[in-house]
């Protein structure tokens, strides 16, 4: 076994109804089905509701410790593991292993949790963010995390994929934690390491579409349906036994957050939920997420990817809502980058005109109701601004999916100079919105995040490969520098590079991070979450921008030229490049200001 993945820190004894329990799976499927446990073949009784569980008693030696086990399909020789699987050490066709979370020795006993109003986000790949890629060698980077100011640690999908490495979005079994990177146990304790030093935990997780290798859910029942997304067949959310696969997606939620303390969940790509029925997936599972933070006694917080720029997901239930927490607003990357790169390529095309980052700051969204030339259509709907809160949209300067879009996974740091980086940072981190930080963005890494896959089976690599290059063509991007994610120098290219943090400007920029990140904690108007409390100037010819909360000014110069602003100081909070007071404010090229002005 490897040293990563060892068992709980005392596994307590099964109860026959437990043991029951674990040996059961839902299957209206098949006809026959044999449980293999251990060294014991037993038979499953198909019970009312298409759920076949074993008849007890069953062998007591079952009782004590972990084993193997899996289920044979009507004549199929062939084992298949178990949908609800927590662990697969031997990869992700093999048999699963028992494993009860119960059995781990807690000890945040005094962790109460964190809201996500006025928080940071952290966003990290547990592969690449440590020369080891593991939970547990994650763990000796916490420090780093708290210095920095972070509230939460966001992971990138942990559940269990096809191969070494991955973005973790090609998970297939939902409930295990990838073995590569420590198991159940490793993410237990990285849990527990976060919490007793303050640091809340969101996990992301995909419930829109399953990997292509390995998912043998269709073999137990309807889990896929008619229909296909960008990454392949429809999740059952609304025919004929969706009842059963949106519990098990309801299930698998509210295990991460009570079996593993996990404070909060990141729903993938959200848009491509297809659900026609009259309550809504995300709806149920913001009921049942509540329920169980009452229960619990600490927040736990939803937070949507989505591409409709409908505030409907962070509307209350009772002004027709589905009463997520959070969700992610591309508009503010899109809008940004345009800004300080010039790109309007591709789906930025939109964000090049005037005024773009200006509304996106005052109203949440660029598209609220616009046409998008890039959709081809009018699209998203305005945001209440007497309803919804700024911190409800998550933000950032640059994401893993904005990077791995670019062709070679270039981050923004190599696209320009540390000068332009800090404006950046100034805006992401005190604009009204909530921040998240992609890793190694705080010391502006010169390290990609490319697009990486190990799929064992050569044609499925070749496919992937493939569609990469097709999908840069149809943007009109060029496809010549895109790297083949099945090398796995594309992965080792990605890891951080954790000397860079104490080099020259790497340090500078950090420790600017640093600075930003406590004035947005101490000083209230810098977390005010009103978009009545927000004003905006900018001139995009000129250059400047203006974002003015209550009495903080925060300006930007995103050009190269020196321009002055009309703006009164009484004190200083912030400056990074050439800046002036004489008679207002002078900003040089790229320079930024934060200033309180007198009252």
């Amino acid at each position: 076994m490897h040293p990563e993945q060892d068992g709980p820190a005392s596994q307590p004894r099964r109860t026959q109804d437990q043991l029951r329990e674990l040996l059961s799976v839902w299957a209206p499927n098949p006809a026959k089905i044999t449980a293999l446990a251990g060294d014991h073949r037993i038979e499953l009784i198909k019970e009312p509701g298409d759920w076949w569980r074993p008849a007890a008693p069953l062998p007591e030696d079952l009782q004590h410790g972990d084993f193997d086990y899996a289920f044979l399909l009507d004549d199929d020789p062939t084992p298949l593991p178990d949908p609800r699987s927590r662990r697969q050490p031997n990869g992700v066709h093999e048999r699963s292993r028992s494993y009860d979370p119960a059995g781990f020795g807690w000890q945040d006993q005094q962790w109460t949790g964190r809201q996500l109003a006025g928080g940071v986000i952290y966003e990290l790949h547990l592969g690449t963010f440590s020369p080891d890629g593991t939970l547990r060698s994650a763990i000796d980077h916490l420090d780093h995390l708290v210095e920095l100011g972070i509230d939460f640690v966001e992971l990138m999908p942990v559940n269990a994929f096809n191969g070494d490495h991955n973005w973790g979005y090609d998970g297939v079994d939902w409930y295990a934690v990838q073995e590569s990177y420590g198991g159940p146990a490793a993410y237990q304790e990285f849990v527990d390491a976060c919490h007793q030093r303050g640091l809340a935990v969101i996990q992301d997780v995909v419930y829109n579409h399953l990997g292509p290798s390995g998912n043998y859910l269709p073999r137990f029942g309807p889990y896929l349906t008619t229909g296909r997304s960008t990454w392949g067949d429809l999740i059952n959310l609304d025919g004929p036994g969706s009842d059963e696969v949106r519990r098990f997606i309801i299930d698998n939620a509210l295990t991460w957050l009570r079996d593993y303390h996990v404070d909060g969940l990141r729903l993938d790509a959200v848009h491509a939920l297809m659900d026609s029925r009259a309550q809504k997936l995300l709806e149920e599972l913001a009921i049942e997420t509540d329920t169980l933070s009452a229960q619990l006694g600490r927040p736990l917080t939803l937070i949507a990817e989505s591409d409709l720029n409908d505030p409907k997901l962070i509307t209350a239930p009772a002004a027709g809502g589905y009463g997520l927490a959070g969700q992610w607003s591309d508009d503010f990357h899109h809008a940004l980058y345009v800004r300080l790169t010039g790109d309007s390529s591709g789906y930025y095309s939109d964000f090049a005109a005037d005024g773009a980052l200006a509304k996106v700051l005052r109203r949440g969204f660029f598209h609220d109701g616009s046409y998008s030339s890039f959709r081809g259509r009018s699209h998203g709907r305005p945001i209440d601004a007497a309803t919804t809160a700024g911190w409800q949209l998550v933000v950032c300067s640059d994401n893993h999916d904005q990077i791995g879009n670019r062709a070679a996974g270039e981050r923004l740091s190599t696209k320009i100079d540390f000068d332009q980086l800090r404006p950046a940072a100034v805006l992401t981190v005190l604009g009204p919105f909530t921040p998240m930080i992609f890793m190694g963005e705080e010391w502006g890494t010169r390290t990609p995040f490319q697009f990486f896959t190990s799929h064992p089976e050569p044609e499925l690599g070749r496919i992937v490969a493939e569609g990469r290059l097709e999908e840069f063509a149809k943007m009109d991007w060029d496809t010549s520098q895109v790297p083949d994610p099945q090398d796995p120098q594309t992965f080792r290219r990605s890891k951080l590079d954790w000397t860079e943090p104490t080099r020259d400007e790497h340090a500078e920029l950090l420790a600017d991070y640093r600075k930003l990140i406590k004035l947005r904690r101490t000083v209230p108007e810098l977390t005010d979450p009103r978009f009545a409390h927000i004003s905006v100037d900018s001139d995009d010819d000129a250059g400047w921008l203006v974002l003015r909360r209550g009495p903080i000014s925060v300006m930007i110069n995103f050009s190269d030229r020196t321009v002055h602003l009309d703006e009164r100081t009484e004190s200083v909070l912030f400056e990074s490049g050439a800046v002036g007071h004489d008679d207002g404010v002078t900003l040089g090229r790229y320079a930024a200001a934060v200033v309180r002005r007198p009252c």
